[in-house]
């Protein structure tokens, strides 16, 4: 897995990581936007929860993507950390990618058809606020130069998904989870149950953008851009361990 996300992003731009361990990974400044200019990952543990956050040199969340009108073309911004979890931590099929929570905008179209995020009664037009989904990554050369996108669901097939599937033909999970995006801080929380109360994972910290596909075809969702890398290789060097996480 290292050895892919390595290769995957061996051309795109990454910053330099100083220190790294169970205090999360420290990163030095870049010359990417300072809305996604990573400073500091870490993912810890506060009471029945996996606190995941990251911090940057700017305002966190202060960049969103502008609407174009139309989910064919629509891009994605993205606070993402990686980890070594497998795919079927949180019920998709096991062995299937890369597990990644992420932390997307996206104004052009709406993937948490449950939740009414910005309580209008309706929910199918929350795209444009900050909302959590686990992803599920693979290499993909049609991509582009980093080669990643979320894995396509095939015509047909009946991958095993998770309950909050939001029915798009990827893997990818809904799942609500509480978050915040404030200060130089984004933070999501899930709960210890929700990833089956492991022992311990590695974990990374990304800042990317994403692009649907003109053509709406597999691939469907390509990573289009990297701000920033934690580790400066996406090695997830980041460790939480159950005993030891405060």
């Amino acid at each position: 897995m290292k050895n892919l996300l390595a290769l995957t992003v061996s051309t795109l731009l990454a910053s330099q990581a100083w220190a790294h361990g169970p205090g999360g990974i420290h990163s030095e400044k870049s010359q990417t936007d300072a809305a996604f200019d990573l400073v500091h990952t870490r993912v810890f543990t506060d009471g029945n929860e996996l606190v995941f956050e990251q911090l940057v040199d700017g305002k966190a969340g202060s960049r969103v993507p502008t609407a174009k009108g139309s989910f064919a073309g629509a891009e994605v911004y993205s606070y993402v950390w990686p980890t070594s979890l497998d795919s079927s931590a949180v019920g998709f099929e096991a062995k299937s990618g890369i597990l990644a929570l992420a932390l997307t905008s996206h104004p052009d179209f709406d993937d948490t058809p449950q939740l009414d995020e910005n309580h209008d009664g309706k929910k199918d037009n929350d795209g444009g606020l900050w909302h959590s989904h686990w992803v599920v990554l693979t290499k993909d050369e049609s991509c582009g130069p980093g080669g990643l996108k979320v894995r396509d669901i095939p015509k047909d097939a009946k991958p095993k998904l998770p309950a909050t599937w939001p029915g798009a033909p990827i893997y990818i999970d809904s799942p609500g989870y509480a978050l915040t995006v404030e200060k130089n801080a984004a933070q999501i929380r899930v709960p210890l149950a929700a990833v089956g109360f492991p022992a311990q994972f590695n974990y990374d910290g990304v800042t990317a953008a994403l692009k649907v596909n003109a053509d709406l075809h597999n691939p469907l969702l390509c990573v289009s851009s990297v701000y920033d890398i934690a580790s400066g290789d996406l090695s997830l060097p980041g460790t939480w361990k159950l005993k030891e996480s405060k």
